[in-house]
């Protein structure tokens, strides 16, 4: 009986191959022992392993940090560490990457691998690359005072992370075992985390639809993996150490009921041809507006921020809500969370639209501009170019400015000079 049971597995194998690609690497041979031994079907025929309903947004079925498998890079497989003063953004990668593959007719997620940094190998025909099935989330890794590592909030980029598989039809995961195989991945890597507190080790974390087949429809097979860059400064700022931002208003980048909540790669790329635009203008990222009213909703890689006196003469941190157009920033979160905390500012989520800042400005009641995000941090800005004219916003002109508190606040949590419940030391 176990012989002919066998068969019918290799046959079901066969037959299907072009669902599994590359299940067959040795961390999934235990996974076809494990459902050969479990198989209680007739010789006769063979089913697929049944999944249960998903859940909202805890998935009963995830993959387990308890079964990481890892396979470290030969020495000639170990890359040289760049200097600090030539990292750039993304340039550089690690020695090593995290790779989970998702099989829905072998039961789901499979084993985690940590495994030397490598290319990916797809079938052309991946949904992934001709439906734009794919999400990824950004997060940093920082060597503290005390030489620790520490992450930053990171069951908040799982829960956007899930929220975004959700809406692409990709398997959802349990965060916190994500984070359990990144933190070793981390410490595997540890030396690529720059000792300095200008640069950090930027991870990236991708969930992509890996099915071979044509059609718009939730993909059978996806691959999460996760690679690492040490990275520095995301902006070159002009020289008063502010970016000056485009405001089109013949461009959109997301609509009520989209997905400019999630962070899925087609709300970036269609917005490249902007950017080179407003690059050539001389400004260093796109402030996206929204609607006859001209909302601001976010700029780029960064939420937006005004400080303004309001009517009450009181000194007012503001930034748009979240209303579906624009992305639920780790980093806006903790600045409306440690802001609300300070007695001398009043913190709200408004609309802004450009009229409003333009009345504010010329009044002089508006001080400051600045936005917000992982990659950034807080990034003070000094310019809106809109409408063929430039409206200099006086944020560098603050003695005691509130996107300069914000960001030592943050830098202070994220590099350990004070214990906070927002940081996660790793080693």
């Amino acid at each position: 009986m176990p012989i002919r049971r066998s068969k019918v597995l290799v046959k079901w194998i066969y037959e299907n191959q072009h669902k599994i690609q590359t299940v067959r690497c040795c961390s999934s041979l235990l996974r076809y022992k494990e459902l050969e031994e479990n198989a209680q079907v007739e010789p006769e025929s063979v089913a697929a392993p049944q999944t249960k309903p998903r859940p909202e947004l805890t998935p009963e079925f995830s993959f387990k940090y308890d079964d990481l498998q890892v396979r470290l890079a030969a020495p000639y497989q170990l890359q040289p560490k760049p200097d600090a003063s030539d990292l750039g953004f993304g340039k550089y990668f690690t020695d090593h990457m995290l790779k989970i593959n998702y099989f829905k007719q072998l039961g789901g997620w499979q084993k985690p691998e940590i495994i030397p940094f490598e290319y990916l190998s797809i079938h052309p025909a991946a949904k992934a690359l001709h439906y734009a099935i794919q999400l990824f989330e950004g997060m940093k890794a920082y060597r503290g005072v005390d030489d620790k590592i520490r992450l930053f909030r990171p069951d908040k980029n799982m829960e956007r992370m899930n929220l975004a598989a959700q809406r692409s039809g990709l398997p959802m995961f349990d965060g916190e075992e994500l984070i359990k195989c990144l933190v070793r991945l981390i410490q595997i890597d540890q030396e690529w985390v720059p000792h300095s507190e200008s640069s950090t080790l930027y991870l990236r974390p991708t969930l992509i639809g890996t099915e071979p087949t044509f059609g718009v429809m939730e993909p059978d097979s996806a691959m999460l993996f996760v690679i690492m860059s040490p990275v520095s400064a995301y902006y070159k700022t002009s020289s008063d150490g502010a970016v000056s931002i485009y405001a089109d208003p013949n461009v959109v980048r997301a609509y009520p009921g989209g997905v400019g909540n999630r962070k899925v790669g087609s709300n970036y790329g269609p917005t490249i041809a902007v950017t080179s635009r407003a690059a050539k203008l001389g400004h260093h990222q796109v402030l996206w507006l929204f609607g006859p009213d001209k909302e601001l909703t976010e700029v780029g890689a960064m939420n937006i921020f005004i400080v303004y006196i309001n009517d009450q003469g009181d000194k007012q941190l503001s930034t748009p809500p979240l209303n579906g157009l624009i992305l639920p920033g780790v980093t806006r979160r903790s600045i409306l969370e440690l802001a609300s905390q300070w007695e001398d500012l009043t913190v709200k989520e408004e609309v802004i639209t450009m009229e409003r800042v333009i009345e504010l400005n010329k009044k002089g009641r508006l001080l400051e501009m600045f936005g917000a995000g992982t990659a950034v941090v807080v990034t003070p800005i000094s310019n809106v170019g809109y409408l063929d004219v430039n409206i200099h916003i006086p944020t560098m002109k603050q003695t005691q400015p509130v996107f300069q508190r914000l960001k030592d606040t943050l830098l202070a949590i994220q590099y350990g000079h004070i214990d906070h419940p927002y940081a996660k030391i790793i080693s």
